[in-house]
């Protein structure tokens, strides 16, 4: 079992930035992938990121690009979602996961609660 918290979301403006982090209980943090997933109201939730449990692979979808960054500090069985220039389209809850290098949500097989991250205009 995984247990996942994360922190780090709230209100920003605008070009703005926050980094989320997803904080991991367990020895076995470093084998799995860990990706991060937003959802807006009435809406699925959506793939943003996913990052090997090495942190070799990393991959994002093309709207974060450029603007989003994953990291994991293995030793601190943690993960972070660095988010800059955050424009209102990313508003939603966001979520990170625990499982294997997937872009879908049936690829992870933990979740934390999420994050709220509201971005103003």
């Amino acid at each position: 079992q995984v247990q996942l918290v994360e922190s780090g979301g709230g209100l920003v403006q605008a070009g703005g930035s926050l980094r989320l982090s997803c904080a991991a209980s367990g020895r076995t943090f470093s084998q799995y992938a860990m990706g991060w997933f937003r959802q807006a109201p009435g809406k699925e939730r959506e793939f943003v990121g996913t990052i090997s449990g090495s942190g070799v692979r990393i991959d994002y979808i093309d709207s974060v690009k450029g603007r989003f960054t994953i990291s994991r500090d293995n030793a601190k069985n943690t993960v972070y979602l660095q988010m800059n220039s955050l424009k209102p389209d990313d508003t939603a809850v966001y979520y990170c996961a625990a499982g294997g290098y997937s872009t879908v949500v049936a690829g992870y097989d933990y979740w934390g609660q999420g994050t709220q991250v509201t971005v103003s205009s």
